[in-house]
């Protein structure tokens, strides 16, 4: 493996072309091994660096600039979480995908790195001998370095915005979590519509459940939405899909009681679906609503992976129809793939509506980007104008 170097430069100008220069940083020879190859077998990125330490990232990144770094969070001298700081205070367009182990003390640290302006987080598989664990985390580590860093191709180069500190609330347990100020504008990282996007008219139906689908950048999104939902969440169960791993998800429902001073919590199978709760679909598996008697229960499916995800947002939205009909609202929030679009275009074939977070302010314009372009969507905007639209929207809005 070549390892190059490039001259010292803390803020890169945008890059039009060439390769994504990627840094590897962890103090398993076995894991940065691994990932470097799989870097140097894409045709759009390149190892720039392959480092043991965090204190070796932050002394060589002037010289090594790179565009990506994959930072283990565990390493000796100067961990990941002490080294990200220091890191985008001498590269702060840098983009940082935290790696680690599914424990629960690593999801809190990576919760904790997103507050701290990490772009991302992937979980490592136990052992790389497990042929399908480890070809899950070359997929996963591929596609975010590849889309994460398509934010270098776009002017300007802004990071995107980290989580604000949250202040403690009395009524929620768990750990402190972050709670995001309304955000700035970031650059979308997908390519822009090829024609103009349209939008069709909302629901006449009230809606009695609102449906949330996100994925890379959602846990930020969802914290920033949620502290908004109040009023809805009195009225209404809140389903939400969230693309990720087990333990994650169970860190997230915290943040989410924390964030929206509800309850929250994973879904557990058979649980009865009642208004004021937040629903999450648990890591590993799909959510979905059922019939039970004259009661809507949660129904947890370990099948396969539907859009490579698992959770996926389009059982939710699928299995919703039967439930509630024309009456759901939903909300396609920030992620990589399509995954939404079709249970979306079910709901509207239904009779139900379709929000998007909209390009600007999305970290990757996927997921919300495929249902725009379906044309499905009754509105698309920014993060900051959702949650007073869905509010408006249950409390009688029908426009």
């Amino acid at each position: 493996m070549s390892v190059a170097f490039a001259g010292s430069s803390t803020t890169s100008p945008s890059r039009e072309a060439g390769p994504l220069r990627v840094m590897v940083v962890d103090d398993s020879v076995v894991i940065r091994g691994l990932i470097s190859r799989w870097i140097g077998a894409e045709h759009d990125m390149e190892v720039a660096a392959s480092l043991r330490t965090g204190l070796e990232a932050v002394n060589q990144i002037e010289r090594i600039n790179p565009d990506v770094a994959v930072l283990d969070i565990e390493m000796p001298e100067l961990d990941g979480i002490s080294a990200l700081p220091q890191l985008l205070a001498k590269k702060r367009d840098l983009v940082i995908i935290m790696a680690s182990t599914l424990t629960r003390r690593n999801a809190e640290i990576s919760f904790k790195a997103l507050s701290l302006g990490a772009a991302d987080y992937i979980p490592k598989p136990e052992s790389t001998r497990e042929a399908s664990a480890a070809d899950i985390f070359h997929h996963d580590l591929i596609q975010k370095i590849r889309h994460l860093g398509a934010r270098l191709r776009r002017k300007p180069a802004v990071a995107s915005p980290p989580l604000a500190p949250a202040s403690p609330a009395p009524a929620a347990r768990g750990p402190a979590v972050a709670r995001p100020a309304a955000p700035a504008a970031t650059p979308a990282l997908h390519a822009l519509s090829s024609g103009p996007l349209t939008t069709r008219p909302f629901s006449t139906q009230a809606p009695k459940v609102l449906l949330i689908g996100s994925s890379t950048g959602g846990p930020q999104a969802l914290m920033a939405l949620v502290t908004e939902l109040g009023p809805v969440i009195d009225r209404v169960p809140v389903l939400i899909t969230q693309h990720m791993p087990p333990t994650f998800t169970t860190i997230l429902a915290e943040h989410l009681a924390r964030s929206s001073r509800k309850p929250a919590a994973e879904a557990v199978d058979g649980e009865p679906v009642k208004a004021g709760r937040i629903y999450l679909a648990p890591g590993g598996k799909h959510m979905r609503v059922v019939r039970n008697g004259a009661d809507v229960a949660i129904a947890l499916d370990d099948g396969p992976a539907v859009n490579f995800c698992k959770p996926a947002v389009d059982p939710l939205f699928t299995s919703a129809i039967d439930i509630w009909h024309g009456s759901i609202l939903s909300v396609i929030l920030t992620g990589m793939g399509s995954d939404g679009m079709r249970g979306g275009k079910d709901i509207v074939a239904a009779g139900g509506s379709v929000i998007a977070q909209d390009e600007a302010s999305s970290v990757v314009w996927g997921m919300p980007g495929a249902a725009a372009n379906a044309g499905i969507c009754a509105a698309i905007l920014p993060l900051n104008q959702i949650g007073a639209k869905v509010n408006r929207l249950f409390a009688g809005d029908r426009s």
